[in-house]
């Protein structure tokens, strides 16, 4: 594991605490975000994405897998 957190998500007007874990390994490419059955995870993949690079960070070809 390469680094954990804490989050928050809403479900309705609920707030619940997401403890979110990520990997990253020397692999075939990949970027998978796993977890909360939600359709939102869905769409976390190209917001994630999106905010990494607006960082002028540069994502490396490996196997990322983020686990909520």
């Amino acid at each position: 594991m390469l680094a954990k957190t804490i989050s928050c998500s809403t479900y309705g007007i609920d707030a619940y605490i997401v403890e979110v874990e990520t990997n990253v390994e020397r692999q075939i490419p990949g970027f998978t975000i796993v977890g909360l059955p939600d359709n939102t995870v869905k769409e976390s993949k190209e917001r994630v994405t999106a905010a990494v690079k607006n960082s002028n960070y540069e994502i490396k070809p490996s196997k990322i897998t983020v686990n909520l």
